[in-house]
């Protein structure tokens, strides 16, 4: 396969599996405050709010759900944070939110599983 070709259809893979966690939140009462949110510290899959609390999502699609997991790194996981600070400066509360960093992990079938609070101690 091309590697154009593989690459659009991973593209339109990591939407669909985007898109599918973003319902599933939204049926759990939580608002999409942005979907790919982009700062100067990287790049943050899905932005939620749900009462007080202020979510960060990533979103990692593999063959299994252990291979998603795989895939992210402790710098992506560092990016993803000062990403959220970026974000939460044009907040009222800040940084001083509250917060939490999930994975949204996919598998190959569609099949996902959410990790709240999967960045801890980053």
């Amino acid at each position: 396969m091309q590697p154009e070709l593989r690459g659009r259809i991973a593209h339109h893979a990591g939407d669909a599996a985007e898109q599918q966690v973003a319902r599933y939140y939204q049926r759990q009462g939580y608002e999409i405050l942005a979907r790919r949110w982009r700062g100067a510290g990287g790049e943050i899959d899905l932005i939620l709010r749900h009462a007080a609390t202020m979510v960060f999502v990533e979103v990692k699609k593999g063959p299994s759900i252990a291979r998603a997991a795989e895939r992210i790194s402790p710098r992506q996981v560092r990016r993803i944070m000062v990403a959220a600070e970026e974000f939460l400066a044009d907040h009222p509360s800040g940084t001083l939110s509250e917060m939490r960093f999930d994975a949204a992990l996919v598998d190959a079938q569609g099949a996902f599983e959410i990790l709240e609070n999967a960045f801890d101690g980053g």
